[in-house]
């Protein structure tokens, strides 16, 4: 489980695929001697797990459904990425909850600038544009965010000047993918009404 609140900008420095996924290596600020192998750390808002690490860099697998799902198997080495080690009882929850299982992949429609700060939309699948709710929580590339507005299959979100900053949606342009992670809540609750609208079944 993570917040969505990234810890820090990491910078791929490969990308192998193997026969039933790829393994990627990536250079890190984050204190490598608080990293233990097994431990889940979420890149690009997907969860994987550290296989093995050392000073300054830690490698980890990824699946061939997170290959399909995401955007990671582009990633090419000097390429930023988002770092967030999981959720413990003694952090700050700042954003929302975030689970690290990418819904699907958006693409950046356009970016405003507004003042300091700038306004990205953004388009997704209609199956998750269901789940978008005007003001609600929603999850780009594992950064969480506020939505300032939706209208079909496209909302937007207003970045201030430290989530650019701090952030690889900094680097983005009109055109690029990002990993899409829906609000779990809204999913849940679609999943629980639709349970006590289905009709008992006879016995």
């Amino acid at each position: 489980m993570f917040t969505g609140i990234i810890e820090d900008l990491g910078t791929v420095e490969s990308l192998q695929l193997t026969g039933h996924g790829a393994v990627i290596s990536v250079h890190t600020s984050l204190p490598i001697s608080e990293i233990n192998i097994g431990d889940s750390i979420a890149v690009n808002g997907a969860c994987l797990t550290v296989i093995s690490k050392g000073p300054g860099r830690f490698a980890m697998d990824i699946s061939a459904e997170t290959l399909r799902c995401t955007g990671l198997g582009d990633l090419k080495p000097s390429r930023r990425v988002n770092l967030e080690r999981c959720l413990t009882l003694g952090k700050l929850l700042g954003g929302h909850l975030v689970s690290g299982h990418v819904d699907g992949i958006g693409r950046v429609v356009s970016i405003k600038p507004e003042g300091d700060s700038k306004l990205f939309s953004f388009e997704v699948a209609p199956a998750q544009a269901r789940y978008l709710v005007e003001k609600g929580s929603v999850a780009i590339d594992g950064i969480s965010l506020t939505i300032f507005s939706v209208e079909d299959c496209n909302f937007s979100v207003e970045l201030i000047p430290h989530t650019l900053r701090s952030t690889t949606l900094g680097f983005k342009q009109p055109g690029d993918t990002v990993n899409i992670e829906n609000d779990m809540l809204v999913k849940y609750v679609e999943k629980l009404l639709a349970i006590r609208a289905t009709p008992a079944l006879a016995s």
